[in-house]
């Protein structure tokens, strides 16, 4: 009776209850809109970099999420969690892998269009399945394997010569999916002892603490118009993490990390309709193959769902 009140009033933000396995398919469809939400995050992003500096940008978006991590968790509540945490190496690797993530995204993002970068980006799910079997342990069934390997042969044709992309930012962007594709493994292994917020709290507290001292020498004043629009990637920036967070908490690992292919088609949309950005030959047939892998990734789940 006891376990059972401590498992009904465990709340979703705070303590993982540790029977509980929701369905994939629940963790596929908060990873969607997670990462749909991080593409509209970056489509903002990129209008705003050519103005400021991707400090200023990263930092007022990471205190509007610390706002809201402090206020749902109750403030020294959640800053307690944090305190008590066995995992808190784990929580500032995550941390600063994130953190260099973004900036190298961001900086790249000026100097490549949207789908572009985005498609270079993402290379991050192949690490994060290799990674999440021989770390975690996950069972990584042929679905997921191919899933991956489909993603992983579009972003060689996007990357190849056939896209003409500029050789600096692609390495950074490539480089960037690198320390994604590790960091969201870590989510996952973090996410066995400690909430979603705590994981939020000690990522943005990272974020804001890496981008300030930069802010002495580079701060510019923002207009109402980007000022709000900065503020405004924060509320899509930690509604992405809460979805993309409890995402993880749903499916495994192997399983989520295809779905973020999704975000190219947002990506795309938002690159068209902002800037008139048509991508080339390249970015489209590597983007065509990438979608077909995660919308693959998806049938199967779904058939595996209905089968048990």
């Amino acid at each position: 009776m006891t376990a059972g009140r401590a498992g009904r009033a465990s709340d979703r933000l705070g303590v993982p209850p540790a029977v509980s396995r929701p369905p994939v398919l629940t963790g596929l469809a908060l990873g969607f809109g997670g990462y749909s939400l991080f593409a509209l995050q970056d489509a903002a992003v990129k209008w705003l970099v050519v103005r400021y500096p991707v400090a200023e940008i990263l930092c007022l978006r990471s205190l509007v999420i610390l706002g809201f991590v402090l206020a749902a968790g109750r403030g020294r509540r959640a800053a307690g969690r944090l305190a008590r945490s066995r995992s808190k190496p784990a929580l500032l690797l995550r941390g600063g892998l994130v953190l260099l993530a973004w900036w190298l995204f961001y900086s790249a993002s000026a100097h490549l269009a949207l789908a572009d970068i985005t498609t270079l980006y993402f290379a991050a799910p192949v690490l994060a399945v290799i990674l999440s079997a021989l770390l975690l342990r996950e069972r990584v069934g042929a679905a997921r394997w191919a899933a991956v390997g489909t993603g992983f042969l579009g972003v060689a044709v996007a990357a190849g010569p056939m896209a003409g992309l500029s050789p600096g930012p692609a390495a950074a962007a490539l480089a960037a999916a690198a320390c994604w594709g590790t960091s969201t493994v870590l989510v996952r292994w973090i996410g066995r002892t400690d909430s979603t917020l705590v994981q939020m709290l000690s990522a943005n507290a990272i974020f804001v603490l890496g981008s300030l001292p930069p802010l002495v020498w580079l701060w510019r004043t923002p207009d109402a118009f980007d000022l709000a629009l900065m503020l405004g990637i924060g509320v899509a920036g930690g509604l992405g993490q809460l979805l993309l967070l409890e995402g993880f908490r749903h499916a495994p690992a192997s399983a989520l990390a295809p779905i973020e292919y999704t975000g190219l088609v947002w990506a795309g949309i938002y690159g068209y309709a902002i800037w008139a950005d048509v991508p080339g030959p390249g970015t489209l047939a590597g983007a065509a193959i990438i979608l077909c892998g995660s919308l693959g990734l998806v049938w199967s789940e779904s058939r595996m769902r209905h089968a048990t």
